[in-house]
């Protein structure tokens, strides 16, 4: 599964004026809404709201990406904003943040997890978000989305293994479709520039992958 299936041009707004946190929540909501992702705009809203009280869904650089697995999910979605001016959401260096990236999933779905993860992994590339953010039209946003998902991909086949690696980490969030996926390739990068060979094992929604010893069956 694609990003862009996921994430169509009806769910993504550019250059809204909003004037905080819950105006954007509000209006990412609406793109759910509108485009028949979720069924119950009030309990969808009221678990992004439960989600943020964890920990802030922002990660810095202007971005958040407010999340939720909700029975008023009708199906897996992405939803993206930007604003002609960032708002205060809590960021862990203190800046505004002016790209959302809403992710809506049912309590029991899965399928759709490897395309969010996909897309946690752009968000480390290196001009990714300025790409999006200089977007012109919900087309273009989404065609930013698809050369860079399709560059990832190449970059993956193409890759050497090390033949072994030196750490090992496991990453997971409290609803599991966002932050293990972001802390997962910003560790893989960090260990890249550091030339340290690192394995990472994700406990997402849909369990644990890349899971470097398999369980004795008993």
């Amino acid at each position: 599964m694609k990003i862009t299936d996921l994430l169509i041009k009806e769910r993504v707004a550019l250059g809204a004026e909003l004037a905080d946190q819950a105006a954007v929540i509000e209006r990412l909501t609406d793109l759910m809404v509108a485009s028949s992702a979720v069924s119950d705009r009030e309990a969808f809203v009221k678990a992004i709201h439960a989600r943020e009280a964890q920990s802030t869904t922002a990660i810095g650089d202007g971005l958040a990406v407010p999340h939720a697995k909700s029975a008023a999910v009708v199906k897996p979605a992405l939803a993206a904003l930007t604003l002609t001016r960032g708002v205060d959401y809590d960021a862990p260096d203190d800046e505004p943040a002016d790209l959302f990236f809403m992710i809506a999933s049912p309590p029991d779905a899965d399928a759709h997890i490897d395309a969010l993860a996909g897309l946690m992994t752009l968000i480390g590339e290196d001009n990714f978000l300025s790409d999006l953010r200089a977007a012109a039209s919900p087309e273009d946003f989404l065609a930013v989305v698809d050369r860079y998902e399709g560059a990832k991909s190449a970059a993956a086949e193409s890759a050497v293994s090390p033949g072994g690696f030196r750490i090992l980490a496991v990453t997971a969030c409290p609803t599991g479709i966002a932050h293990t996926y972001l802390a997962a390739e910003a560790l893989e990068k960090a260990g890249r520039q550091l030339g340290v060979p690192i394995k990472i094992e994700t406990n997402g929604s849909g369990g644990v992958q890349n899971r470097s010893v398999r369980p004795i069956q008993i």
